[in-house]
């Protein structure tokens, strides 16, 4: 953990949050400012900055997010009409937080390229 980060502090419970799922690994929490009627964010809740400190340690860790973004996404009911799952690297790309984390898009139609 470290104490500067947001989703660190979310995750250890100092900072309030609609949390969607979790376990020993992973938290889901609600966007607060959705860009969809979906709009979750899923990430491990041991504190990695980004996609670039990810290792070849973290396979397991990385397919318990993409599982239980498929979970959410079956319980949300926008598995049939499909979903988006994004992860930015940088401030260019829209990392706003340094701590990895997953947005999972759905309930509209998704343009394509996107932003």
């Amino acid at each position: 953990m470290t104490e500067t980060c947001l989703f660190c502090r979310i995750v250890a419970g100092g900072i309030p949050s609609t949390k969607v799922r979790e376990d020993d690994q992973v938290l889901a929490i609600r966007d607060i400012a959705p860009q969809a009627p979906t709009h979750v964010l899923v990430m491990p809740r041991r504190h990695v900055a980004s996609l670039a400190d990810l290792t070849d340690g973290d396979a397991a860790l990385l397919g318990r997010i993409f599982a239980v973004a498929a979970e959410i996404a079956r319980d949300e009911g926008i598995e049939a009409e499909g979903y988006r799952i994004v992860a930015n690297h940088g401030r260019a790309a829209g990392q706003s937080v340094d701590h990895l984390h997953f947005h999972l898009l759905g309930g509209r139609d998704l343009a394509w390229p996107p932003g």
